[in-house]
Formats: structure tokens, sequence, C-alpha cells
């Protein structure tokens, strides 16, 4: 399974880069400071359920596609590292 995409990137290049707008003017329009949109776009923070809205009302796009990129992101990063566990239920 290769790695999901960060949504960050996706915004970046699906959507701010064709319509040619700027960070600031998209933080902006979005309600956020351009440190936040920024952090997001170069991937070092994720996508909450607050800001899945504000991407989903910009775009005219469902908030929970976004949440559902970050989870896939996530999920992913975190089968990378390696779990001790034991089972809950004992074998028979």
């Amino acid at each position: 399974m290769r790695k999901p995409t960060h949504p960050g990137e996706v915004l970046q290049k699906d959507v701010i880069e064709p319509l040619g707008m700027t960070t600031t003017e998209v933080a902006k329009r979005l309600g956020v400071s351009q440190n936040t949109l920024s952090t997001l776009l170069k991937t070092h923070s994720s996508v909450s359920p607050e800001m899945a809205i504000r991407i989903g009302k910009a775009t005219r796009t469902t908030s929970e596609s976004w949440l559902y990129m970050q989870a896939k992101y996530d999920l992913w990063i975190a089968t990378q590292k390696s779990f001790e566990v034991e089972e809950l239920i004992p074998a028979d």
C-alpha cells in the first residue's frame, strides 16, 4: 500500500495552484491565519474537523472527504510503527 497524500498537499496542488491564489488570500477566505494554513499546506499539521468544515464550504466539497483523507494518512503513518499488544480475546 502506497503512502496516501496528505490533505494539505491536495488542497495546495488541486485547489490553490489551479486557481492561482496566494496563501494569504486563501487563509483570509477560510477565516484562518496565514500561519495556520501554511502549516497545513506544508503537511506539518492535520486537518481538524473545524478546518475540514471550512475547506468543504470553500470548495463545495464535503468536510467528511477532507477528514477521511486525513484519517487515511494518519492510519498509514501509524501502520509504519511497530506495536506490542496482547489480544483481548482468549485463545480457544
